[in-house]
């Protein structure tokens, strides 16, 4: 298998200027470079750049896989979007670092065991089901550093009784970028479902027109002048970013003033996690009486229809065994055995084999025919 890797960047919260484009381009003649995005795929050597240092002073977000069963996704959020303490909690498979304005928090696979993803999988769109988290996390939803921790947790790097770094509602009902960096992520489904099991609902996100006067009533003069002085700039973007990112942290440290939930050990999640197995196979086992159900009314309704007609249906035998191939023979062997089932369904065994010698009498000479209808069991050999 030859080598491949596949680098994506994404710059959300504004667009790279020509400088940094051109910059960007002396890293990688061959890469797709737009004013929001960088992207390339190398089967030979290796990016001269620092997805590290891109990230630092480009890019919002990034996505990293390797077929030697790796898989990377970055993101970059404002200092204030999280506070110290958070980022300290979530420990193992999450690297999180702080420069002088941002956090940038990473989730990494490092030698996956599915062989078959990293042998199919080219990396293309996972930026699209990714990205989302990092609005989700200015939002103050921290789910997705839960499921950092979780994989972690699912790799079995956890004693029993360590416990959950964080108290966070709404596990048993993840958003969908959640859910595919729990898939991107490899982290055990059922591990997953166990962890939602008696996690709280998620807490009503929708803002209040008291909590925003609340919030602007307390923001400091000085904070709202930098606000200002920045869309009169010309910088519109940046300066709702920036406001909506400390409206957002201001929520989130009165909610998590308000939780006090107990942290489950990480026995208990295992224990959550065998009994969403249980449920799963239970589920699956139902899903599959059901499936065998439907198919059999299905068949039965084809039969009854069969039934209907009799000499039709023995009609329909005659043109591909008279083909004379074994692909024809193979045909008619199928509908033969449909027939006698109609038989012993709404007619009788019997008249089936009354009905099948009739047939067979110009056909004896058929050995071929004869061979796949006695390993179908409605013909013996003489």
């Amino acid at each position: 298998m030859s080598e491949y890797q596949y680098y994506e960047f994404l710059s959300i919260d504004r667009p790279l200027t020509e400088d940094e484009i051109a910059e960007l381009r002396a890293l990688s003649t061959r890469a797709t470079i737009t004013p929001v995005s960088f992207s390339n795929e190398y089967n030979w050597g290796d990016f001269a750049g620092d997805p590290d240092k891109l990230m630092q002073r480009y890019f919002d977000a990034h996505v990293y896989v390797a077929n030697w069963r790796t898989a990377i996704f970055m993101v970059r959020l404002p200092i204030e979007a999280l506070t110290k303490e958070t980022a300290m909690a979530v420990p193992y498979m999450l690297d999180i670092k702080a420069t002088k304005t941002h956090w940038i928090i990473t989730w990494s696979l490092e030698e996956s065991e599915n062989y078959d993803r990293f042998g199919m999988e080219d990396g293309r769109g996972w930026m699209a089901r990714l990205a989302p988290v990092r609005d989700e996390l200015l939002r103050g939803d921290l789910r997705s550093l839960y499921v950092g921790w979780l994989a972690a947790v699912a790799g079995k790097m956890m004693d029993d009784e360590e416990t959950e770094p964080l108290s966070v509602s709404g596990l048993g009902s993840l958003t969908a970028a959640q859910q595919a960096l729990a898939e991107f992520l490899e982290v055990d489904p059922d591990l997953l479902a166990g962890a939602g099991m008696g996690s709280p609902a998620a807490q009503e996100t929708e803002v209040s027109r008291r909590e925003m006067e609340k919030w602007i009533n307390a923001l400091p003069r000085e904070e709202a002048n930098s606000i200002l002085k920045r869309l009169l700039e010309g910088k519109g973007q940046q300066a709702e970013r920036t406001i909506r990112n400390r409206f957002a942290s201001w929520r989130r440290d009165l909610q998590m003033g308000d939780t006090d939930a107990p942290r489950r050990t990480v026995r208990e999640l295992r224990q959550n996690a065998e009994k969403a197995r249980q449920i799963r196979l239970e589920k699956q086992k139902q899903d599959r009486k059901q499936r065998e159900i439907r198919r059999r009314e299905k068949r039965k309704a084809y039969l009854k229809n069969l039934s209907s007609d009799f000499p039709k249906a023995w009609a329909s035998v005659k043109e591909p065994v008279e083909r004379g191939s074994g692909r024809g023979y193979d045909e008619a062997c199928l509908i033969l055995v449909d027939i006698a089932e109609a038989y012993d369904l709404f007619a009788s065994k019997k008249q089936f084999q009354k009905e099948l010698k009739k047939f067979m009498a110009g056909h004896l000479r058929r050995k071929a025919l004869i061979q796949r209808l006695v390993k179908a069991g409605i013909w013996k050999e003489v």
